[in-house]
């Protein structure tokens, strides 16, 4: 279940168009995102999670697993005339509405478009790959062959790879490893 996302079928909504909708930030409890949505969703509210693939390194593999954008937060479309957002704060997995004093704060409709924009075919937003490490970084190897040697970070390469620079018999050698397979020395 904590993959399921539900949307609200208010489509008109949910990229802004719509100006009688206002966008709420809603906190959820920990890992409850999924929950709140559903049950967000089922007393008609629009519902927007936005989620991401991220790397997951387990038992010496590297997956991806979806895991939202904004840990503990999700955004909901509220008609201001017909609904009202005080149901929200007692929904299961809701913690509180994001607020200015009483009142719920409106989230721009061009952050949620932005948002949407940038979601590939599958919903997940894509987000922009930096290395985590400058050139000439010292990195350690996780695991592998090379597990525990020490080397210098030269760049990322194609397929999430991380080219560095190894000093083996005596000379620098340069290894493709993947990204999540070396850290910070």
């Amino acid at each position: 279940m904590a993959d399921f996302v539900p949307l609200a079928p208010v489509e008109p909504t949910l990229d802004g168009v719509d100006g009688s909708m206002r966008w709420y930030a809603v906190q959820t409890h920990v890992h409850a995102e999924s929950k709140a949505a559903l049950h967000l969703g089922r007393q008609a509210f629009g519902v927007y999670l936005p989620r991401y693939l991220k790397s997951r390194r387990h038992a010496r593999r590297v997956d991806s697993v979806a895991a939202p954008l904004f840990p503990r937060y999700l955004f909901v479309a509220v008609h201001p005339a017909t609904q009202r957002w005080h149901s929200i704060k007692s929904t299961f997995g809701v913690t509180r509405v994001v607020s200015n004093g009483e009142q719920p704060a409106i989230v721009c409709p061009e952050i949620i478009t932005g948002l949407k924009r940038r979601e590939d075919a599958s919903g997940y937003v894509q987000l922009e790959h930096r290395p985590r490490f400058a050139p000439g970084d010292k990195v350690r190897v996780l695991d592998g062959a090379f597990s525990e040697c020490l080397g210098l970070f030269e760049a990322i390469s194609g397929n999430d790879r991380a080219a560095i620079l190894l000093d083996l018999l005596g000379r620098k050698v340069r290894v493709l490893l993947h990204h999540e397979g070396i850290e910070a020395a």
